[in-house]
């Protein structure tokens, strides 16, 4: 089956807001999120292009697993993968019809880039991490986010009961897509979106500032939280304070609801070189020719400042068994000599950064299966086995 080829379409091959995130609808969709689902622009700013330089090698003999490279980049379903070194792009490969200019769903590094972004909001005194979210968001005071803190919502330490299940046919998780409008609704019912979502989550689990769970809704709320603290737009402000000054090479954009609710935590798309790109400046501590974008000190908080013991006692633990890991600000780190600070979304999308060795290793996938363990342990190989190639060590 090749998803949305003839004209039109035959009735198995189109892709729609009902299957737009299942296999193999998924590898068109992803590419194509604008076309089904409403969206924002984030602008890039085409006179200011951060450059990367060319300092292309052969990848083709890192073994992965006991396997090629070719087959760890069939294996993971991959549609894009940009690697680079000391700021230049030492690989660039692209599968699925994917090219460099093609923008394609971040899922939940979206999430990265937002902790990114609060970190700047932050420092400019805009954003109060210690702030009570019901100060800002008085809609949510009633719901079990009453007492909670911007940065328990940063950290996924938000004592609110929701079951994150991917595999879900019912209960809060397809009330939230239907909010978010990644899922159609079903006759006769009656339209919602997600600011009006968020006061319906009334149930506790567990104390705020206890161990680490994700909810993605957390991060659609510090979304509001940015938009009613900045009085802008959310798509704007990213592009005013990151997406413009960092050098992308090309607009982004991020999807919406119904009323232009921003779905921060999934709903981001750009190119797989201007997600590298992000990377890089975190490389670079934050700076760009000179100029500082992201606040001396974020990177570090992130990671240095992770409750190791939140993590162990949280729900993604047992996808990296044995690794001692931390979550902070919407990114995961993995302790050692050279911490390695990722992102992770949905379906195999990833952003991997060494700072210490100054290696970025940006990564687009159409996998079938949202959280595939076997894919993610492939996946957390290659990454070893590119940093082993790329370090000599």
């Amino acid at each position: 089956m090749h998803p949305m080829t003839g004209f039109p379409p035959s009735a198995d091959d189109q892709v729609t807001l009902a299957n737009w995130r299942t296999s193999p609808f998924n590898r068109w969709a992803f590419q194509h999120v604008r076309e089904i689902v409403p969206s924002a622009d984030i602008a890039n700013d085409p006179d200011h292009v951060w450059a990367l330089p060319d300092a292309s090698m052969d990848l083709s003999g890192i073994a992965v697993a006991g396997g090629s490279f070719a087959a760890f980049l069939d294996a993971t379903d991959t549609d894009g993968l940009v690697v680079l070194h000391r700021g230049a792009m030492v690989g660039e490969i692209y599968g699925n019809a994917m090219t460099c200019h093609t923008p394609h769903i971040l899922m939940s590094v979206s999430k990265s880039v937002l902790g990114l972004v609060a970190g700047i909001l932050s420092e400019r005194g805009v954003l109060d991490p210690e702030a009570l979210v019901s100060d800002l968001i008085s809609e949510i005071a009633g719901s079990a986010y009453r007492g909670c803190r911007v940065h328990q919502l940063l950290d996924m330490r938000a004592g609110v009961l929701f079951d994150e299940n991917y595999l879900a046919t019912s209960g809060a998780i397809i009330a939230y897509r239907k909010a978010q409008g990644w899922n159609p609704l079903e006759p006769g019912e009656t339209p919602s979106d997600l600011r009006s979502f968020f006061p319906s989550l009334v149930e506790a689990d567990g104390p705020h500032g206890g161990r680490f769970h994700y909810v993605s809704p957390n991060t659609d709320l510090l979304g509001w939280v940015i938009e009613r603290a900045t009085g802008q737009r959310y798509a704007d402000v990213v592009s005013s304070v990151l997406w413009q000054p960092m050098g992308a090479e090309r607009s982004a954009y991020i999807t919406v609801d119904r009323f232009g609710a921003p779905r921060c935590a999934g709903g981001f798309c750009a190119t797989t070189r201007d997600l590298a790109r992000i990377g890089q400046l975190i490389v670079q501590d934050g700076c760009r020719d000179g100029r500082r974008i992201l606040p001396a000190g974020w990177v570090d908080d992130i990671l240095t400042v992770g409750d190791r013991a939140a993590w162990d006692d949280g729900d993604f633990a047992s996808f990296f068994p044995g690794s001692p890991m931390h979550y902070r600000s919407k990114w995961y780190v993995q302790h050692g000599d050279a911490p390695l600070l990722f992102g992770i979304g949905v379906n195999g999308q990833n952003l991997f950064i060494d700072r210490a060795n100054q290696i970025v290793i940006a990564k687009f996938s159409s996998q079938a299966a949202p959280l595939d363990e076997a894919r993610i342990t492939l996946t957390m190989q290659a990454v070893a086995a590119i940093r082993r190639h790329l370090t000599g060590l």
